[in-house]
């Protein structure tokens, strides 16, 4: 069922977004050469233990997990496109790193996601992650009352398909609200003019998901979280929690 929220649902939701943003800033900031994932989440885990909030990727357990998940944070380091458990990874040199973290306050819920490269940067990945945020900003502009779902999955998957990247298959953004995951799905293509007609009050996580070798398919790890690219290519994914509203899309998870 899609749930409508109430202005004063939104105010609430915009301040677990403030907290998701916060303790995404503070994982990229401890990102080093040589630094372990771990440092990340637990990075995340002190911005949500100070703001009193609960993290809804801690203990989540979906239908396709072997096991809930451990951390605060996911952070996917390049083939890994979504959802890399942090473990003891030393962050080395060049690589690109996609985060992503969630909050809960008061009967609200944030997500976003972030990708960085940590020390020297090949251009190519700075293009993807590039790539990836215009994609976020095309979708989140499509945001708005009367629009359809399948004017932001147009938006967002004709700016990855025109750089030549591949689009996950199966996967996107949500709708979001009192908990993470909630109706609709929001897909990463689609048609402009089809789909659930967008109104005042419904929110929505969107999240381009892009991968540079152009192919659509993924292989899961064996510990049935992260994902990767089937040719080994490295991946983006940027996310923001955002409300439509009638004064145009409001972006829930800025700092």
């Amino acid at each position: 069922m899609v749930e409508i929220k109430t202005n004063g649902e939104l105010d609430a939701m915009r301040e677990a977004g403030r907290i998701v943003a916060r303790a995404l800033a503070a994982a990229e900031q401890v990102a080093a050469v040589g630094v372990p994932l771990t440092a990340l989440d637990e990075a995340a885990r002190e911005v949500l233990r100070a703001a009193g909030a609960g993290s809804p990727f801690l203990n989540y357990r979906p239908h396709f997990a072997a096991t809930p998940f451990p951390a605060v944070l996911c952070a996917s380091v390049n083939d890994t496109v979504v959802h890399g458990i942090p473990g003891a990874y030393r962050l080395r040199d060049g690589d690109l790193v996609s985060i992503d973290c969630g909050a809960t306050l008061d009967g609200g819920a944030g997500d976003a996601a972030t990708s960085f490269v940590v020390g020297t940067p090949r251009q190519a990945d700075l293009e993807l992650v590039e790539t990836g945020r215009a994609a976020l900003a095309a979708g989140i502009a499509a945001a708005v009352p009367g629009a359809r779902m399948g004017d932001i999955g147009h938006a967002i998957g004709t700016v990855g398909r025109a750089a030549g990247y591949g689009i996950l298959a199966d996967f996107g953004g949500h709708g979001i609200g009192r908990q993470m995951h909630e109706d609709p799905p929001v897909p990463n293509e689609g048609q402009p003019g089809r789909g659930f007609r967008l109104r005042h009050g419904l929110v929505l996580a969107l999240e381009p998901m892009f991968t540079a070798g152009g192919a659509d398919a993924y292989v899961m790890d064996a510990d049935g979280w992260g994902l990767r690219t089937v040719d080994g290519s490295r991946a983006t994914h940027s996310e923001h929690t955002v409300a439509i509203t009638d004064d145009g899309p409001r972006v829930l998870t800025l700092l």
